[in-house]
């Protein structure tokens, strides 16, 4: 009897194992929002990493957050680094494409967890304003497929990246 609730057992691990090793090998989370504000406005506070305080989610959580500015003042090279407590972490972003349309962001976590994605801002004209649309994407390993079995990545990521979302109108409605 115990060695059939053993096999069992170990059944249902490897089961639940293999069904985390079959999600897919990346990740997107993805938001938008209009904001009635010409682009250029728009990509004046996303080109520059020392306007970011105004709408990021992430640095409201921490009132002591270390920063850390290098590279290009604006645009394409702008490099900001930042520490803090455990609800932000440490990590590094650089600006390594520029356009009116879309800004590229290489994006390094170093704490809690180290992950390397793309984060990518596109701005589409629409109706009397400008379409944003904020992506990230990145690669899934294991350990991020089992997190994401048990805590949902896009609903987490995408609760903050919907608060950025409202305080970058806000802030470029002014």
């Amino acid at each position: 009897m115990i060695k059939k609730i053993s096999l069992t057992i170990v059944g249902l691990i490897a089961g639940f194992l293999i069904y985390v090793a079959t999600k897919p090998n990346s990740f997107k989370v993805e938001r938008s929002i209009v904001i009635n504000a010409d682009s250029t406005k728009i990509l004046a506070q996303l080109n520059d990493f020392q306007e970011w305080y105004k709408w990021s989610p992430w640095d409201k959580l921490d009132p002591n957050l270390k920063r850390k500015y290098s590279g290009e003042k604006v645009g394409k090279g702008t490099i900001y680094e930042w520490e803090g407590n455990s609800d932000v972490g440490k990590g590094r972003m650089e600006i390594i494409e520029s356009t009116p349309t879309e800004v590229k962001i290489k994006l390094d976590f170093i704490e809690p967890m180290e992950a390397n994605n793309l984060t990518v801002f596109t701005l589409v004209p629409e109706n009397n304003g400008t379409k944003l649309v904020w992506t990230m994407t990145g690669p899934s390993p294991f350990s991020s497929k089992l997190f994401d079995t048990f805590m949902n990545f896009d609903k987490m990521i995408g609760k903050d990246f919907e608060n950025g979302l409202q305080n970058l109108k806000a802030t470029a409605e002014k």
